[in-house]
């Protein structure tokens, strides 16, 4: 039988504190060969696009995927879980929120590994949904006391002061230029669908860590090339991922300022294969695209919590 479980019994289970723990767990086992991820493909159409991204997990003992499409109108998002040692479909998971919890806990995972230890000052450019769960993620791992929410439609700066405020119990308020964002944070965040870069680099201060999320497509750009030229450390969630979809780091690539054999993953960073911060004077950067084994090893927890707790439903197929 395959548990089906829905968007709002996925909000039931699945906490921050939980998938950063998860989330660190796949990047680490990614890092030991015990896990493994293949980059998301698209297939674009005029009225929309489906994406597929592939993962397998013998630890866990799932192999799967998660598609998605997108339309203006309408948005899909399911992961499906397969038995790795069997061959049988077990879960079919409703996967839009999964998806945006998992990206805020990669975003904790690398600021716990790569920001300094006394960090409780955010900049937040972008203030829409994945914006929420990024600081999220960032607030499960270090004790805020300050964020600054830079965005350029006032009416959703708004919103997401108040809604983080409230949630996080910290001082959430908007500022209104990049300068005013960026000067004494320790905490970079960026999230957004933008094609051109948000802020100067040159603004950049040193012991800041920069959390880039967004640009996961090789036509849109957060940053510019002084910000990556100014960062002593880059880590990406995966390079093979990166070289597919990292519109902030391929100008510098193309330029020759920057090889991908010099930009650690993630897991070897946790793993202590590579090096991250080393000093609070350096200026570290995490470029997160988004990756299957993310999806899975969530899904996981949210299969094995839901039939424990006797949520979702069972469909007729799958055995």
């Amino acid at each position: 039988m395959v548990r089906y479980i829905k968007e709002a019994e996925v909000r039931q289970i699945l906490t921050m504190p939980k998938a950063v723990e998860l989330v660190e767990r796949a990047f680490r086992d990614r890092a030991a060969a015990k896990a493994f991820d293949i980059p998301r493909r698209r297939t674009l159409q005029p009225g929309g696009h489906l994406h597929v991204l592939q993962a397998a997990a013998p630890e866990i003992n799932l192999i799967g995927f998660k598609a998605y499409y997108l339309k203006p109108e309408a948005r899909t998002f399911f992961l499906h879980l397969i038995n790795h040692q069997r061959g049988n479909q077990e879960a079919l998971i409703e996967a839009d929120w999964l998806g945006r919890i998992r990206t805020g806990a990669a975003t904790g995972v690398a600021t716990n590994c790569l920001a300094r230890k006394d960090a409780d000052i955010v900049a937040c450019f972008g203030t829409g949904r994945h914006a929420q769960t990024q600081l999220e993620g960032v607030a499960t791992v270090r004790k805020l006391r300050e964020v600054r929410a830079f965005g350029r439609n006032r009416e959703r700066q708004k919103n997401f002061c108040e809604t983080m405020s409230q949630k996080l119990n910290v001082s959430v308020h908007p500022v209104h230029s990049e300068a005013e964002a960026l000067d004494g944070a320790h905490i970079v965040n960026v999230m957004t669908r933008s094609d051109q870069p948000l802020f100067d680099g040159r603004l950049l201060q040193p012991g800041q860590h920069i959390n880039a999320a967004g640009s996961n497509a090789l036509d849109r750009r957060e940053i510019d090339l002084a910000t990556v030229k100014r960062c002593d450390v880059i880590v990406v969630d995966s390079r093979e991922v990166a070289k597919g979809e990292c519109g902030d780091l391929l100008p510098a690539i193309e330029q020759g300022l920057l090889y991908w054999e010099n930009i650690a993953d993630l897991g070897e960073v946790l793993s202590g294969r590579k090096t991250g911060r080393t000093t609070d004077r350096e200026i570290t950067l995490f470029e997160s695209h988004g990756m299957a084994m993310q999806d899975v090893y969530a899904g996981r927890y949210v299969l094995d919590a839901a039939r424990e707790r006797g949520i979702g439903v069972d469909l007729p197929f799958g055995d």
